[in-house]
């Protein structure tokens, strides 16, 4: 049954039951490999690492959700406009990276202030599309963490940056599966 002959409310619904772990595991293994370099290499040689390790978010995910059961490449499940939407936000935050590569060239201590909020304000769309608080809270908390942070400590931005984040993620993972766990069971 393709896209066009179920409903967006139906749709919605199929994208909401997803589990939702893919994306985020495979965000926290990238900003925790970008924290662990943090603490060894120089932030010139970090712009390039962060760059690097966030870009390839979306292809982690996609591999990590065979693990998950959610297999975003699973051509025998009907196509869905919402993991379409998903896609286009994700392609949306990668977009940024046109900002925040000449401000870090320019002074490298800003990638992770400009990748870490840029980027994370695709939960946004994900929290409206699943009608749950999870993606809002990854966004919100994320902005104000990587903010504050930056400005306490300029010279560890690589470092703790990536930290909030992981743990930030970390919260998202246990709400994700909670939530999933509970419509399961409904």
């Amino acid at each position: 049954m393709s896209s066009s002959e179920r409903s967006l409310e139906v749709q919605r619904a199929e994208f909401a039951a997803a589990r939702g772990l893919a994306m985020p595991l495979a965000g926290t293994l990238a900003w925790a490999g970008v924290g662990i370099a943090g603490c060894f290499l120089p932030a010139t040689t970090m712009l390039w690492v962060l760059v690097i390790a966030t870009g390839m978010i979306a292809y982690l995910g996609m591999g990590l959700s065979k693990l998950t059961g959610e297999d975003f490449l699973d051509k025998t499940r009907p196509k869905n406009v919402f993991q379409n939407l998903f896609f286009v936000a994700m392609a949306q935050a990668l977009l940024v990276y046109a900002i925040a590569i000449p401000f870090g060239i320019a002074d490298p201590t800003a990638m992770p202030l400009g990748v870490g909020i840029l980027t994370g304000s695709m939960w946004m769309v994900y929290s409206w599309v699943i009608q749950h608080w999870v993606g809002y809270f990854h966004a919100i908390a994320r902005t104000v963490a990587v903010l504050v942070l930056w400005y306490a400590f300029p010279e560890h931005r690589y470092v703790a940056i990536p930290a909030a984040i992981v743990v930030i993620y970390a919260v998202t993972i246990a709400v994700q599966e909670s939530r999933w766990r509970a419509l399961r069971a409904a």
